[in-house]
């Protein structure tokens, strides 16, 4: 039996132009949708300036929401990265990712690709899938 739980947070940007949950949780698994590097205190706000700046908040909003939901970044299995601009930001982007995955015997499996525009104009915006300790455990 699947089950299957929505995770919405306040201390992450709220869906403001489309009908989204911030995560949905499938059995040990948790899907994070999208973040863009958007201030939850202050969603009007501009965006930082910079690959390293939008990077690091879009993993502040990734974090907020895994923790919410009862994970932490560490427990991250998949990695989908969206730059707007892959070749200018490709190496300023993985200098903030390789500081949140420092442990090379727990990456996650990564896919980055170059979009044509992303929401709000933002540099970076990047999706995971995270799984219960206990399932990591048992998969060894």
């Amino acid at each position: 039996m699947s089950l299957r739980r929505i995770v919405s947070t306040r201390a992450a940007p709220s869906p403001a132009s489309a009908r989204y949950s911030h995560a949905v949780e499938v059995n040990g698994l948790l899907h994070v949708t999208g973040q863009l590097p958007v201030n939850p205190d202050d969603p009007a706000a501009p965006l930082p300036e910079g690959i390293a700046a939008q990077t690091e908040m879009v993993f502040r909003n990734l974090a907020l929401i895994a923790e919410d939901a009862g994970y932490s970044l560490a427990e991250t299995v998949v990695a989908r990265i969206y730059l707007a601009d892959f070749d200018r930001d490709y190496v300023g982007f993985n200098s903030v990712f390789h500081r949140h995955f420092a442990d090379p015997s727990a990456l996650p499996a990564r896919t980055t690709v170059g979009v044509a525009r992303l929401g709000r104009g933002a540099l970076v915006e990047v999706e995971l899938t995270l799984a219960r300790r206990e399932l990591l455990a048992r998969s060894r």
